[in-house]
């Protein structure tokens, strides 16, 4: 395993789970960089300018998976591959993917000697929305989604010096180009005159813009070793964003109606509501109580060491708005 980065298209990029929607945008910038990339996913690519890089390879496949890596030999491996929905049907095997599945990475990155560094994708709903953890390994789960990727982040650890150097990576909020549910949901909302204000409420989020997340990772994998190694590094905007102001430069751009605001009274009221017909079968209802909870709470995690390693970030809110709202425009033609 070697120890040193390589920068720009000398790095063989390999992305788990290239299909989904940090992938697509991470593939895109590796490919307008010239760097050779494979992109591992049983989805077919979102951007179909991605098809040539794409492998239907399923890192539960663990012989499959390591073939893959054999093959085409990655300096830096991305591991984004994951199930992240809040279905809390079944139990913690129902996300496995979480798990075994980063298992056989691990295995995958360990039996294949060009690996010079390795990130994997965690999330910050390893402890609950409300809590505050006292130290990375402070896991607080509320959620089968939570509980897997705290258990995939032991995995890594475990591994140890048999996987070089790695990082493990806990993107908050990240919306733009390419993204779904919730993100997409939000806009949509907004678009169509659907969503309101919690009135007197103000709450601010360490969210980000797909753009500088991927300028992050770009950076982080040709940062010097000793600053990424076995660390534990959030990723999202600098700047927590105050909702309030991102859902009106979202309709703005949208030119969509005026938002209004409501009681959190009459919120807490349509939410349960939401959670009712949820429990009848529909799958993603304008408003329940867990989103609820989301919009009303803050949530700011620590960004300084990747600002120390990063620097500026190219994208303004303003500028990341307008950059999703034009996407979504094409989308529809």
């Amino acid at each position: 395993m070697n120890s040193e980065s390589q920068s720009g298209p000398s790095q063989r990029v390999l992305v788990t789970g290239g299909s989904g929607f940090i992938g697509t945008n991470l593939v895109d910038a590796y490919l307008s960089a010239g760097a050779a990339v494979l992109n591992v996913d049983v989805l077919p690519p979102r951007n179909r300018a991605h098809a040539s890089v794409w492998r239907d390879v399923d890192v539960m496949n663990a012989r499959q998976l390591r073939d893959a890596f054999a093959a085409f030999r990655p300096t830096v491996v991305f591991h984004l591959a994951a199930r992240t929905d809040l279905d809390e049907s079944g139990n913690l095997d129902s996300y496995a993917v979480n798990t075994a599945g980063v298992a056989n990475v691990i295995d995958g990155i360990s039996a294949t000697d060009s690996v010079e560094r390795s990130f994997f994708a965690s999330t910050r709903l390893v402890f609950d929305i409300d809590y505050v953890p006292m130290h990375e390994f402070d896991y607080r789960p509320s959620t089968l989604y939570g509980q897997s990727k705290a258990r995939g982040e032991e995995l890594v650890r475990a591994a140890g010096s048999a996987l070089g150097t790695w990082t493990i990576l806990r993107p908050t909020g990240i919306w733009g180009p390419w993204f779904g549910v919730p993100y997409r949901n939000f806009f949509a909302t907004i678009e169509r005159g659907w969503y309101v204000h919690p009135a007197g409420r103000v709450v601010r989020k360490s969210f980000g813009f797909v753009g500088n997340t991927v300028h992050q990772l770009l950076w982080l994998a040709s940062a010097q070793a000793s600053e990424v190694d076995r660390k534990v590094l959030w990723i999202a905007d600098y700047e927590p964003i105050l909702v309030k102001d991102w859902a009106d430069s979202i309709q703005r751009a949208m030119s969509a109606r005026r938002i209004p605001s409501l009681p959190v009274s009459v919120l807490r009221a349509a939410a349960l509501a939401g959670d009712a017909v949820r429990s009848l079968g529909v799958k993603h209802p304008p408003l329940t109580t867990f989103r609820l909870d989301n919009m009303l709470t803050d949530m700011l995690y620590p960004t300084d060491d990747v600002e120390r390693i990063v620097g500026a970030l190219p994208f303004t809110i303003e500028q990341g708005v307008q950059i999703t709202v034009e996407w979504m425009r094409r989308q529809r033609r």
